[in-house]
């Protein structure tokens, strides 16, 4: 895994495809993205709001270089042009368009992307059965944890079953801090577990016995009480955060009773067996932790969403609430760790990271988006003015995890051989010599590279067509002919 090649708490304004080539692979250990839907509207922020001057276009049509990108997708991730193949098929040309332009961003996230880290996707119903597809065959159906359903709004009443919640994919996972993101109880919960009372509080009874006959002494009677008649054998708290409890706050040195019987006496005498009134076997006091908390399922409807009254509204028309995000940082990352939005729109992500104590980077189109985490920093942490603590860049970061190249001119007999003497662009065949020129299939400028992967050769004529413009633009202007290039 590389460092970062860029600072802490910077926001980039530009298009997040060229600045996500120029981060070093495997140096992020979150991404949130919240990127258009396909919803085919227009958004923009209203006058006189913090985000006014912010505005998107949601609507997608198919152009001659998106279907040289299909092209490009189809020799290293035949799966994903597979999906978007069938997502015109389905859905038409629009589709298409809007899921290539997702896949080559979804392709370098997860190059910079840790191989321990996880990455949320929010989207609804209008693309997000495609992008679940995608998502597979870019991170690998085997790394898919769960999809998220986030009730955002009521429903409306000119739609029958209106639409009242938006998905987000969860891939990844290794990192879980589970504790961190556990709800509170309700009352109703409470009436239903916690159904008993004594001077230390509300409990509920839980077994102190486990399935299967024992030969030790787990398996032997404890007074008048024996495990084996029922098939079963004592099982008393040893391990395990009600053990820890037990034994910091209730009964101090519990953990230290090795025996089984001894463990049964200690709890006892600290009245911590409920005995049932009909004479069955004993059971263990589970009060209700300080802490006490159920972890959220995959149905989020605790969390409301930024309504024109709240404090965090800034007014940005796709703005989700911090605590959304909060939600979401704390259960897949630790403090210090990276957490990046390539999407970030008003910033909630970085604002929610930062007072999370965690590390943070995002990339907008809109250099609307530098001011609003500023200022959006200086009224929730509240007390310093944040202007000047975040680093805006408009540059496209140059990586620093590939190690010392070659020139990549020395490249061009290797290349020659690789293309059969062909043009990468027109096809036409020339000798080795100035007709054939070296050339970056993604520019150094667009965030290419000198390896040898991102080199092509082109004849003099198609070299200058294409410019300072990725390999994609020049196919398109031919027509999309197949590249000869065998990268």
């Amino acid at each position: 895994m590389a460092a970062p090649n860029f600072a802490d708490k910077t926001i980039w304004v530009g298009d997040n495809l060229y600045v996500l080539r120029g981060m070093n692979s495997e140096c992020v250990d979150l991404i949130y993205l919240d990127p258009p839907f396909n919803s085919n509207q227009d958004y923009a922020a209203p006058v006189g709001s913090k985000a006014a001057g912010a505005a998107f276009k949601d609507t997608w049509e198919l152009s001659e270089e998106d279907d040289a990108w299909l092209t490009t997708i189809a020799e290293s991730w035949p799966a994903v042009a597979a999906v978007i193949q069938t997502a015109r098929a389905t859905r038409g040309k629009g589709m298409q368009s809007y899921l290539t332009m997702m896949a080559i961003r979804l392709i370098e996230m997860r190059r910079v992307l840790k191989s321990t880290g996880s990455i949320y996707l929010h989207c609804d119903d209008a693309a997000g059965h495609y992008l679940k597809l995608l998502m597979d065959a870019v991170f690998g159906s085997n790394r898919f944890y769960t999809a998220i359903t986030w009730k955002r709004t009521s429903a409306h009443n000119d739609r029958m079953f209106g639409d009242e919640s938006a998905m987000i994919l969860m891939y990844g996972g290794d990192k879980q801090n589970p504790d961190a993101v556990r709800v509170g109880l309700n009352e109703k919960h409470l009436s239903s577990k916690y159904t008993y009372y004594d001077d230390r509080g509300r409990y509920l009874t839980d077994n102190l016995t486990g399935p299967g006959v024992s030969g030790g002494e787990s398996g032997e009677p404890w007074r008048s009480f024996d495990p084996g008649s029922s098939g079963r054998c004592w099982s008393v708290p040893k391990t395990g955060k009600y053990a820890r409890y037990l034994n910091e706050v209730l009964l101090p040195g519990y953990l230290s009773i090795e025996g089984v019987h001894a463990r049964l006496d200690a709890l006892d005498e600290a009245g911590m067996i409920h005995y049932s009134s009909r004479g069955g076997m004993p059971r263990l006091k589970r009060y209700l932790l300080p802490d006490a908390g159920q972890l959220p399922g995959n149905i989020w409807t605790d969390i409301n969403p930024v309504n024109s009254q709240a404090k965090e509204n800034t007014g940005y028309p796709t703005q989700k609430p911090i605590a959304l995000l909060e939600r979401i940082i704390q259960a897949s990352s630790n403090e210090g760790d990276l957490v990046f939005d390539p999407f970030c729109g008003c910033a909630t992500t970085c604002v929610a990271a930062d007072r999370l104590g965690r590390r943070w980077v995002g990339i907008d189109l809109s250099p609307k988006t530098v001011d609003l985490v500023a200022d959006r920093l200086h009224e929730v942490m509240g007390g310093l003015f944040y202007h000047g603590y975040v680093t805006a860049r408009s540059d496209i970061p140059r990586r620093t995890d590939l190690g010392k190249l070659p020139p990549y001119q020395s490249h061009k007999p290797t290349l020659y051989g690789e293309q059969g003497g062909n043009c990468a662009g027109c096809g036409t065949h020339f000798l080795l010599g100035p007709l054939l020129e070296v050339d970056h299939i993604i520019p150094k400028s667009k965030g290419g590279t000198d390896h040898k992967e991102n080199l092509q050769l082109l004849c003099t004529g198609c070299n200058k067509m294409k410019g300072d413009r990725p390999q994609e633009y020049l196919m398109a202007r031919l027509n999309n002919q197949p590249v000869w290039a065998t990268k």
